[in-house]
């Protein structure tokens, strides 16, 4: 019933696009009214993000079925995820202004022998079927060489259709990240390379119990410590073998040595506190390699404190001398570790730093906040596919898109994206740095997000953002309603004015009633780096 409703659906979807195809050019006057009306209109969107105007009518569903590459047929192959750290060879796609990400979506049209051989191979492989590698590469500024990144995106090729003129179609989705190992052409002309798949860490959770449980360092000096819970909620384990555990060290103990041991602990946290500088820690391990007959806690404590706060009254019950020492350290009682006890745990504010699913809510604010959509609420308790889905759609250069890719760690690739969400705010040319468009000029054309992949019809793919407004750009040529990226829009060639480079396109709308009535596309390997 499900698959069937999908089919009605796509069916309904076609016949839009076949209507919109259908009709012709038009190019509607308009008076000075209805243009005051649309400025006014424009003034209302939010300076803080992407909006679509209020009479927004275009189905943003349809440009991400990519309907211009014609009828493609589905391969039924959904392949297993492959072993993290694993090594296999594969064909591959070394594409110029393209990073591709886990979950992304890339079309493709096949035109070049190479690249044509290797779909082909793909096709037929046996250990990791209907998958080609994706890497991106780049000129060097310098000398103009081609240079080919280290890390790439395996991709899974979920539907084809070979052409007549023996070029192929293809819609392939993206999987994993991989390293680059080495490439090669074998004998029948596939490009091929030797990738080994990237284990991707596991999201990172605050320790509750760290922040929940433990007593602030600041109130460790007037409370009793319970050194037990603190090493259980630590997580670290017994000690090693030759060092007994808490528990069966205590159990050992005499109330008097027992007493002592926990004077000792309390006075070493007293000490720690007060002390905030490394150059005190090294005086206390100075002095206890110059006076080895006095032990630590004969320099941190000194005779021991009940709990009023004074010392007791029998010098034998409350002196820790050298005799009560070598007791305890008989029982293997590693004094030196406590050290570092008090020093692993941080505020809440620092484990936020770096819990991937606080991480991902900040996340998923800001692009509510400045993207606007598709919503990314639905990722929040899946940081991994999150930082993904953002990294992929996010409307930054190519060269920093490809910075994300190449981040190791979930957390650390979400504060890089926050980071660039809360300081993207303006559209560069690359070449010039002339003013292209600002962050409340992005328009959401695709259900996929401001930024997507299409490919033209002589195989380049091009990653484009839309924008309902651009500055300083010229338009060539007249609209072209053939193959269009956006169906019931004409495309038009778009250069900056200032260096002439190829900024993108200006999508024009072919019906009358279809809004916005024109849009910029913006190639994101022809914006600069800088977002500020």
């Amino acid at each position: 019933m499900e698959d069937a409703r999908i089919l009605e659906r796509e069916r309904r979807q076609i016949e839009q696009i076949r209507e919109l195809e259908s009709e012709e050019l038009q190019v509607e006057e308009v008076d000075d009214g209805e243009s005051s009306e649309e400025e006014d209109d424009d003034n209302h969107h939010n300076s803080g993000g992407a909006t679509a105007s209020r009479e927004f009518t275009y189905d943003t569903s349809l440009a991400a079925l990519h309907s211009y590459l014609g009828d493609v047929d589905d391969t039924h192959n959904r392949l297993a995820f492959l072993d993290g750290g694993a090594i296999f060879n594969l064909p591959m796609f070394y594409l110029e202004g393209v990073v591709l990400f886990p979950e992304a979506t890339l079309p493709l049209r096949v035109i070049h022998p190479h690249f044509v051989a290797a779909v082909e191979r793909a096709l037929i492989q046996v250990e990791v079927p209907y998958t080609i590698g994706v890497v991106r590469v780049y000129r060097n500024p310098d000398n103009g060489r081609l240079r080919f990144a280290t890390i790439g995106t395996t991709a899974e090729i979920r539907q084809y259709r070979r052409l007549e003129d023996g070029s192929v179609n293809i819609l392939a989705r993206g999987q994993q990240r991989f390293r680059l190992r080495r490439r090669w052409i074998d004998i029948e002309g596939s490009t091929c390379g030797e990738i080994q798949v990237i284990q991707e860490d596991s999201p990172l959770r605050m320790p509750k119990e760290a922040v929940g449980k433990l007593a602030p360092l600041r109130t460790l000096q007037r409370q009793p410590l319970n050194y037990t819970r603190v090493k259980r909620c630590e997580g670290r384990g017994d000690y090693d073998s030759d060092t007994m555990s808490e528990e069966s060290f205590e159990s050992e103990l005499s109330p008097r040595e027992r007493r002592l041991h926990q004077s000792a602990l309390v006075s070493h946290y007293d000490k720690v506190h007060e002390s905030t500088s490394s150059e005190d820690d090294e005086k206390l391990e100075h002095e206890a390699e110059v006076y080895p007959g006095r032990s630590q806690l004969d320099n941190l404590s000194g005779p021991l404190q009940t709990e009023h706060g004074k010392s007791g009254g029998d010098a034998e019950s409350d002196t820790f001398d050298k005799q009560d020492f070598r007791r305890l350290n008989s029982k293997k009682c590693d004094i030196g570790r406590l050290r570092e006890v008090p020093r692993a745990f941080w505020p809440s504010w620092v484990y936020h730093m770096y819990d991937s699913y606080c991480l991902a809510q900040k996340a998923a604010d800001r692009w509510k906040q400045i993207v606007r959509a598709p919503s990314m609420d639905g990722f929040v308790m899946k940081p991994d596919l999150l930082s993904f889905h953002i990294a992929s759609k996010i409307p930054v250069s190519e060269s920093t898109r490809q910075e994300l890719l190449e981040i190791d760690g979930i957390s650390y690739r979400l504060r890089r994206e926050i980071e660039l969400l809360e300081s993207f705010d303006r559209i560069r040319c690359k070449t010039c740095e002339a003013l292209i468009a600002s962050r409340s000029d992005m328009l959401i054309m695709s259900n996929e997000g401001p930024l997507g992949a299409y490919v033209n019809r002589h195989g380049y793919v091009h990653e484009v953002m839309t924008a309902h407004k651009a500055n300083g750009l010229a338009v060539i040529g007249t609209p072209v309603k053939e193959y269009s990226w956006f169906p019931g829009y004409a495309w038009s060639i778009a250069e900056c004015s200032t260096c002439e480079s190829q900024i993108g396109w200006l999508f024009t709308a072919t019906k009358k009633k279809l809004k916005p009535k024109s849009f910029w596309g913006i190639r994101s390997s022809q914006v600069s780096d800088d977002t500020r």
